[in-house]
């Protein structure tokens, strides 16, 4: 037990040495970072590893190597509390092998990165005292080498002539970016976009101020649809679910965004997207009647799911 302990606090130290928050000063994040370190008790700093790991693996190693048992709804904790922290950090990289992999992926895994590893194999040693200063002061540069990695591989989206926004990767991003640059100038020509979710970061853009003046303010806990359009010409507001994986508009999405967005001056369109046709067929009995669906493949097409129009708002009972 005593290794046990000797390891968490000697990680502990290494988090405070490297700068980390007071937040991510505690046995969580040090366990997270013995686990990527693949440091079990009894085992030499010097010997410290970089093997790539998700979540859940780590959240196994820690149980099986120290005796803490995690629960299972502690994942989000630690990848929000710890690993988030680790990346903006530089200790540890995210989907190194391989970068373009959805946010959102269940194989997503994290390595220490190369730089940090040399220098935390050099803990306990009389070298640590040197390699730390020498990488304090380098990690500036390795932080924004690394954001800029990041950012090559984010989705890019023209959201207006001159103007760009980058989403998270991952097919969700690529559906989204397809609603806005082909979707969008089709059907709602001359539209703005007034918000555009990002698996990454749930608000990837989001024009307050534009809903607000069409009557509608939403609380930043809400579920907001994927894109939300404002075409100014019919004064319809199109709220778009982009489904890659689950979520059309079905009866209680559609209830639920009527409800969200009920004090709108504008109209209520109800859009689904998807990426193909094939996709589609897999959600055909849960969406909803009175919406639209359009899909990424047929991009000059629109599917109306009957009513009395084929493209507008509907007044609600």
């Amino acid at each position: 037990m005593t290794d046990q302990a000797d390891y968490i606090l000697a990680a502990k130290q290494i988090l405070v040495s490297l700068g980390l928050p007071r937040a991510q000063q505690n046995e969580r994040s040090a366990l997270a970072l013995l686990a990527l370190l693949n440091l079990t008790p009894g085992k030499a700093w010097c010997d410290a590893e970089n093997p790539l790991l998700g979540i859940t693996p780590i959240m196994d190693w820690v149980r099986q190597h120290y005796g803490k048992d995690y629960a299972p709804n502690t994942r989000e904790t630690v990848r929000r509390q710890t690993m988030h922290q680790f990346v903006d950090a530089g200790i540890a990289l995210y989907n190194p092998d391989q970068p373009n992999r959805p946010v959102n992926s269940p194989k997503a895994v994290y390595q220490i990165e190369p730089a940090a590893l040399t220098l935390l194999r050099t803990f306990g040693q009389a070298a640590w005292h040197d390699a730390l200063i020498n990488y304090l002061s380098d990690r500036e540069t390795l932080l924004a080498r690394y954001a800029k990695e990041r950012v090559h591989h984010q989705v890019p989206v023209q959201i207006a002539p001159g103007k760009r926004i980058s989403l998270s990767p991952g097919d969700h991003s690529e559906l989204i970016k397809q609603v806005i640059e082909a979707f969008a100038p089709r059907f709602a020509p001359g539209s703005v976009l007034v918000y555009a979710g990002d698996p990454g970061d749930k608000w990837g853009y989001f024009d307050a101020v534009l809903l607000a003046e069409l009557g509608v303010v939403v609380d930043s806990h809400g579920k907001m649809p994927d894109v939300v359009l404002h075409y100014p010409a019919k004064n319809w507001l199109l709220l778009v679910e982009a489904v890659t994986s689950h979520g059309p508009v079905d009866g209680k999405r559609r209830s639920e965004l009527t409800q969200s967005f009920s004090a709108s001056i504008a109209g209520l369109v109800y859009v689904t997207a998807f990426l193909s046709r094939s996709i589609m067929a897999r959600y055909l009995a849960e969406i909803a009647w009175e919406t639209e669906v359009w899909v990424a493949d047929a991009p000059s097409h629109l599917i109306h799911f009957n009513g009395e129009r084929f493209l507008g708002p509907y007044a609600e009972p």
